[in-house]
């Protein structure tokens, strides 16, 4: 039978990302693939211990709850913020079924067929695939490692006249890259002379690999007129709770839980009482940085297999927080065929080309560090190497 679907499912993709773990989950392959934590450094008893004390604290955990949020939630995040400098009230912050419900939300409330919007190229692919589901143009503005190019923003700004920046500006996905102060502070001034919204979508910013280096959010030098800040639990707690949160001006948040109410009444209010249990009475703080040790360590044992390979024919910087290695192979490389080759030899990696948002670059991939304990890495880091260097034999 045919099925009269709208018109805006033209406009959505699957998930590259998703797609490929389908395939290299089966069999004997060591997977780089997916943007994943660790499950062996779930706090799997703190996180039982707090649904069971949610559950016996009080039977309205289960009832129905507020669209913005179990309100004793919102308050802890506001005070998580304020350690980031970014002070904001609680009815300013909505809480959301992971930060991807936020990129949505948002982009429902404020975007119209045809409006436009500015990001990084390459940049998360997931944002992406919400944008192009409400008909939204997408442009991509210049970048290097420390972030937008000034001019090229400037330009795109004032000629386009953009509804929004969309940017992940510490440790990003998949770039692994961390915008400089002076870029931070630059994107700020303009947004501020256009009037433009910044969304800064901040999912790994606590993955900081140098505790001592000074990372500030852009909402922290924001006074809640340009920039919404959006972040998640799931890296730093467990993706499963499903629990994540945006902040911003109030009359965008307002609009936001509107919408929300038409599309899941409430995120999931055992998780929030959970949530608040677990930040009363568990050093999320030191649990954190166990991640930290843990998956720099895993970073370097990623690094040391390519500088092992003195003549192989990849670039890459070093990511200084953050769940992901970018590499550029050169350019006759594609790598999506090059990916068949590595699944055939036991390891998997995501091609670049799905992250850009036009002209993408074949000859690039991007490869996920914490989801696999050293040994693993090694093991499969050989692997991937070997296949490397068969291709560039070949080239």
């Amino acid at each position: 039978m045919k099925y009269g679907f709208a018109k805006r499912v033209n406009h959505m993709q699957s998930s590259a990302v998703r797609d490929i773990l389908k395939v290299v989950n089966k069999g004997d392959v060591i997977s780089f693939a997916g943007g994943l934590p660790d499950e062996k450094l779930f706090p799997v008893q703190e996180v039982r211990k707090a649904f069971d004390q949610a559950l016996l604290s009080n039977p309205k955990v289960l009832q129905y709850g507020e669209t913005e949020g179990v309100p004793a939630l919102r308050e802890q995040l506001t005070e998580r913020m304020k350690e980031k400098d970014i002070y904001r009230d609680p009815e300013h912050v909505l809480v959301t079924s992971g930060s991807q419900q936020a990129i949505d939300l948002f982009a429902r409330v404020m975007f119209n067929p045809g409006d436009i919007i500015l990001t990084e190229n390459p940049t998360y692919l997931a944002a992406l695939q919400v944008f192009q589901s409400y008909e939204v143009n997408i442009v991509p503005v210049n970048s290097d490692e420390d972030g937008m190019v000034q001019g090229d923003l400037e330009e795109k700004i004032q000629r386009l006249k953009p509804k929004c920046i969309y940017v992940v500006p510490t440790y990003s996905n998949p770039g692994g890259k961390v915008w400089s102060l002076e870029r931070r502070k630059q994107l700020l001034k303009l947004a501020k002379k256009y009037h433009t919204i910044i969304f800064e979508d901040d999912p790994y910013g606590d993955i900081q690999f140098d505790e001592s280096e000074n990372v500030p959010p852009l909402a922290s030098m924001d006074d809640n007129k340009y920039v919404v800040y959006t972040s998640t639990f799931s890296k730093t707690v467990v993706p499963a709770l499903r629990t994540g949160w945006i902040a911003g001006p109030y009359q965008i948040i307002r609009m936001m839980a509107q919408a929300k109410q038409a599309t899941d009444l409430h995120t999931n209010s055992l998780s929030q009482h959970a949530l608040i249990h677990l930040m009363h009475e568990f050093d999320l703080d030191g649990h954190i940085r166990t991640l930290r040790q843990a998956y720099k360590e895993r970073m370097l044992v990623m690094k040391g297999i390519f500088d092992k390979g003195e003549d192989l024919p990849i670039q890459y910087t070093e990511p200084k927080g953050g769940m992901f290695f970018w590499v550029s192979m050169p350019e006759s490389v594609n790598t999506t065929a090059l990916l068949n080759e590595a699944v055939e030899n036991g390891v998997a990696f995501v091609p670049g080309a799905p992250f850009y948002v036009n002209n993408p670059a074949q000859n690039t991939l991007r490869l996920n560090f914490t989801n696999a304990e050293p040994e693993e890495i090694e093991k499969g880091m050989k692997r991937l190497v070997e296949v490397m260097n068969q291709s560039s034999v070949r080239m």
